[in-house]
């Protein structure tokens, strides 16, 4: 088929143009900018946009489908002249549900917890070369793409997002992909600019469960109240399984995981990721994987890109990445890393690039996620505060709604790696968490 993608080089759209080139398709594509790694990565197979930039020219009757993705607005006029000749167009989560209408869609979500979730899974699978679909929004070791189609696999598996599913379509990307099993990790308040209260932002998993297929089943965590709640009032037909943190200890700064198979010493760290292992231990047991081939790969998992992930390591010293950003996030890092490191002193810097995180209103949420730092710093940029067209922010209403009269707040990028710098020798863990980049701040030459 003749496929074009409009915003094309976006995380998950560009893996899409990649997997459809993969299958035969003659893809193309458009996007008004396209960053690393998508650039490189569309450039190698010839499907980088000759031109940046929307053109209507593009748009013709002999493609056979439109893919819209969600950095697009509702006037692009790509979007526009493919409406006009009344072309098949398909969100993202739309096309991928089309690809995988008869296959078993395993569909992993919650506000926290489902990249690695699904990156567990994958991981489980490609160890004992069960070969299967996927969509995930992490690059895993290992993988090519994070997008595969087939026509002969027998599963699918999604990580399905809570967010708008495209600029034509309010509902959240999940629902489209009417799984046939579901897991629900965690339901934390995110997403501001869309859902400004709770209930709405609760309302979308509630739609999860009206959106799962018939004779489906929903794994779901225990841990999380809003998750139990919601789950076991829901009325539903469909299998319901509970899942909680499974038992653990550390030792040597290393975690535990105490199982009938015997002790296993991880890879991974945190009583979030104990649970994380436990809900994708549950899912692999329902695509035909037993514990003892479970536990004997997820000794091997070194976990998903940029979740806690070695940055730089010395003797006396070590630098951790991290995506956290959403409160809830936040807090499971730092607790991680507290039982972790239990007698070291960690320092940890967040930085707040998200439009819920640099709203005053939802900074608020954020109140105790750091206590467990000896040393607790945020970062923004004022520009970009200025950007999103929100109310400016002060260092004092930041600080007071974090709930903690410790944390230093820096609004200037060197002043940032100056004081990270002069903190380094009186520390032993630094943790760098953002879904941004500390407005390119290159923090291997920085530390180095």
């Amino acid at each position: 088929m003749k496929i074009h993608l409009i915003a094309i080089g976006g995380s998950a759209m560009h893996n899409l143009a990649l997997a459809l080139h993969e299958q035969g398709h003659d893809v193309s594509g458009s996007d008004d900018e396209v960053f690393e790694p998508s650039r490189s990565r569309l450039a190698k197979k010839g499907l980088l946009p000759d031109t940046i930039g929307w053109d209507a020219n593009r748009i013709h009757s002999d493609l056979d489908v439109i893919v819209l993705g969600m950095h697009a607005r509702k006037e692009n006029p790509e979007l526009q002249k493919a409406l006009e000749l009344e072309l098949p167009v398909y969100s993202y989560p739309e096309y991928l549900y089309e690809s995988s209408k008869n296959k078993t869609r395993v569909v992993i979500t919650g506000s926290h917890g489902k990249t690695t979730i699904t990156s567990m899974i994958l991981h489980v699978l490609n160890f004992h070369d069960r070969d299967c679909d996927y969509m995930v929004g992490a690059q895993l070791e290992g993988f090519d793409t994070m997008v595969r189609l087939t026509d002969h696999n027998e599963f699918m598996v999604i990580e399905g997002d809570e967010y708008l599913s495209s600029p034509l379509d309010p509902r959240p990307k999940f629902v489209h992909y009417r799984p046939n099993i579901a897991l629900l990790s965690g339901i934390a308040w995110d997403h501001y600019n869309v859902f400004p209260a709770f209930e709405q932002y609760r309302h979308q998993f509630e739609l999860l469960m009206e959106y799962i297929e018939a004779g489906g089943q929903i794994i779901y965590n225990t841990d999380d109240p809003e998750v139990k709640d919601l789950v076991e009032s829901s009325k539903q037909e469909v299998k319901k399984f509970p899942y909680q943190t499974p038992s653990y200890h550390v030792a040597n700064q290393s975690f535990v995981l105490e199982t009938i198979e015997g002790d296993l010493e991880l890879n991974i760290f945190g009583a979030h990721n104990m649970n994380n292992l436990e809900g994708a231990r549950w899912v692999c047991s329902q695509m035909g994987i037993t514990d003892e081939e479970f536990y004997e790969a997820i000794v091997e998992f070194q976990g998903a890109s940029k979740r806690m992930e070695p940055l730089l390591e010395s003797a006396n010293f070590k630098v951790y990445r991290d995506y956290a950003h959403a409160p809830s996030k936040v807090r499971a890092s730092m607790q991680a890393c507290r039982e972790t490191f239990a007698e070291q002193k960690i320092m940890a810097v967040l930085e707040l690039h998200t439009f819920s995180s640099l709203n005053i209103d939802f900074i608020k949420q954020y109140a105790g996620t750091m206590d467990a730092a000896d040393t607790a710093v945020v970062y923004f940029n004022p520009e970009v505060v200025k950007h999103k067209k929100l109310p400016e922010l002060d260092t004092l209403s930041v600080q007071e709604a974090f709930g903690n009269d410790r944390i230093l707040v820096v609004q200037d990028s060197s002043e940032l790696q100056r004081l990270v710098q002069n903190e380094r020798s009186s520390h032993d863990i630094l943790v760098l968490m953002s879904s941004g980049n500390f407005d390119g701040i290159d923090w291997n030459e920085s530390l180095d």
